[in-house]
């Protein structure tokens, strides 16, 4: 097992994106995902990215993939930028990974295939806040969103005390909104439109209508994350 450094800065992205694409997964920034990595085009990218900069970049498949996973299916223009942050090599040459994902990530253009994995150039997109008077309804748009946020999860020990611990620590509404979306059980197509939205006050909004359009339920992810097998 390696473990490294989860700072990042970005200046260390070369602009030059090694994608892994999911079909039932939209990663956010602020997050860490467990992930099983088997096929060899995708060992040979960890691998790479292991060697060089530790950065991957989680992009959601459009709808239809099926007919051409072996190939190169379309891929959503937003994808997330990921640092590996642990990964262990198994006996038989497969890998445990750990990646925490970083910032948003536009897709511009992908490269002719060199490699067996797919890359892309892309640009990193920053999260947008309101300086002016609007910056004022910040703290009750978070605290309107932990509220819903309680309200999704289920009656699980501790579940509130660590979310206000987590609040407690400076959390901005940005990584607030991120976390929220990854981690509640809302539609796919949802969870791509706010990965999507770079505007941290719309993107909350879009969140707090997507909960109460939803109800109460459980979180669709735990902490530790669950393995994403690929």
């Amino acid at each position: 097992m390696s473990d490294e450094p989860l700072a990042f800065s970005p200046e260390q992205f070369s602009g030059r994106a090694r994608l892994f694409p999911l079909p039932n997964l939209v990663m956010f920034p602020h997050v860490m995902q467990a992930l099983h990595i088997f096929e060899p085009r995708y060992r040979a990218m960890f691998e790479e990215a292991i060697e060089d900069d530790r950065l991957v970049a989680l992009g959601s498949l459009v709808p239809g993939w099926e007919q051409n996973y072996e190939g190169r299916p379309p891929l959503r223009p937003m994808a997330c930028l990921c640092r590996i942050a642990t990964h262990q090599r198994t006996a038989e040459g497969t890998y445990n990974v750990l990646v925490l994902g970083v910032r948003r990530l536009r897709l511009v253009r992908e490269l002719p295939p060199k490699k067996p994995f797919r890359i892309a150039e892309a640009e990193i997109v920053e999260d947008f806040e309101p300086a002016d008077a609007l910056a004022d309804a910040a703290p009750e748009l978070q605290r309107r969103l932990l509220a819903a946020f309680k309200q999704a999860m289920p009656r699980i020990p501790n579940a509130y005390e660590q979310l206000d611990q987590l609040l407690g620590n400076q959390i901005t509404l940005g990584m607030l909104a991120d976390i929220v979306s990854y981690t509640v059980d809302l539609d796919l197509e949802a969870k791509v439109g706010l990965l999507a939205e770079c505007d941290v006050f719309r993107r909350t909004e879009l969140l707090l209508q997507a909960l109460a359009a939803r109800g109460t339920a459980g979180p669709s992810r735990v902490f530790p994350p669950d393995f994403s097998a690929n």
